[in-house]
């Protein structure tokens, strides 16, 4: 029986992953509003060099969401009809969508049980003749295991397509995630760091697959609304292939123009949150997140914690339902790929193939990780989880 007084009472509920907005997103958008273009504008144009600049990159595309930064970066890459795709378990199935939807098939190689990102000698083991491209996702805000992954793909001619929906701020020895394969995805969800509500970015350093992106997000068109409706007068356009609704509006990159311009005093403070989570949770019987690796910059995305119910004397689930009842919220970041219905069933998997991901999968909670957290908050979600697994012994 659950007690009646939960630390936080249901008006004072701590929201998973709300969006910290400042007065200049709302100045912004008003402006934006006011304008009279709401669209794919000068503003999403804004948005795409400032992010590219803060990458070094040479290339950028903002786009409707990393899913479909995902989509296009596979059909750049012109992979053949019959081609396979490696990609993790441990993801959000959007991941996997997109491989499916560029026409390939997605292969599974299972993650490091203790970094939860994909492992290279398992991607090694999906290797086959039919193999053209690998999508690793740096999982939480933790960088892959880059050195490794870029030699399978110098060994084995492959393209790297990274998936950077948590790793705005990560690093690599220095090299910038997204930076690092043919092409880099990242997310600009409402949860994210720097947040659009939806959106999503492209990084590459290719200029003929940058151009073909901005023309599939745009139905296939040769020239966006911009072009076509600005002071300059009216310009043609012709379809040259049958592309996608995948643009960014100007709304949108009014949000994130801003959001950038914080973006590392933010990291500082989930930096900050995550330490205290470290030190708070340590004596507990939970597996933690293992400390970033000396040569990466962790994006601290996600705190992680793993529920052992052999451990912690309750269940996963239960400990889901027990931090509601204290007024906190949490995420499942993720139910492995395999124990989904939809690929089990037209791929045959089993989730036992993938044992790691199978055991973070059933036993993932994803504390609350963001720069709006006061100190305070997170003493409360430190005091819930107390109190929960207090009750399940």
């Amino acid at each position: 029986m659950q007690p009646d007084d939960p630390t936080r009472p249901a008006d004072r509920f701590l929201v998973f992953g709300a969006p910290q907005v400042g007065d200049a997103e709302i100045q912004e958008v008003v402006a934006t509003l006011e304008s009279g273009w709401w669209g794919t504008g000068p503003r999403a144009a804004r948005f795409e060099k400032a992010f590219r600049d803060y990458k070094g990159a040479s290339q950028a595309v903002a786009l409707g969401s990393c899913t479909a930064a995902l989509h296009l970066s596979l059909l750049a890459a012109r992979l053949e009809p019959d081609a396979e795709v490696i990609t993790t378990p441990m993801t959000f199935c959007a991941t996997v969508n997109a491989i499916i939807h560029s026409g390939a098939t997605p292969v599974l190689a299972d993650v490091d049980p203790r970094t939860m990102n994909i492992d290279p000698a398992e991607i090694e083991r999906r290797i086959t003749d039919k193999t053209r491209a690998i999508v690793p996702v740096h999982f939480a805000g933790r960088a892959c295991e880059m050195d490794a992954l870029s030699a399978i793909c110098r060994k084995h001619d492959l393209v790297m397509i990274e998936d950077c929906a948590h790793a705005i701020e990560t690093e690599f020895e220095g090299r910038k995630a997204g930076t690092i394969g043919e092409f880099g995805c990242f997310s600009f969800y409402v949860t994210k760091s720097v947040a659009t509500g939806e959106g999503g970015m492209v990084l590459t350093s290719g200029e003929e697959e940058a151009d073909r992106i901005r023309r599939l997000a745009l139905h296939g068109m040769t020239k966006d609304a911009w072009k076509r409706f600005g002071d300059e007068g009216h310009r043609h356009y012709f379809v040259v292939e049958a592309g996608f609704k995948y643009n960014m509006m100007d709304l949108q990159a009014a949000l994130g123009l801003h959001q950038l311009k914080r973006v590392e005093d933010n990291w500082l403070r989930r930096e900050e949150v995550w330490r205290q989570y470290d030190a708070a949770l340590a004596s507990l019987p939970l597996e933690l997140p293992v400390p970033p690796a000396s040569n990466t910059r962790h994006g601290y995305h996600l705190y992680t914690v793993l529920i052992d119910e052999a451990e912690c004397g309750i269940t996963r689930d239960a400990f889901l339902d027990g931090m509601t009842h204290e007024g906190i919220g949490t995420g499942v970041q993720y139910l492995s790929i395999p124990e989904h219905p939809y690929y089990r069933d037209r791929y045959g998997w089993s989730a036992n193939d993938w044992p790691a991901a199978r055991r973070i999968g059933r036993q993932t909670v994803s504390l609350p990780l963001s720069s709006s957290l006061t100190d305070g908050d997170v003493a409360d979600v430190v005091t819930a989880v107390h109190r929960v697994l207090d009750r399940g012994h």
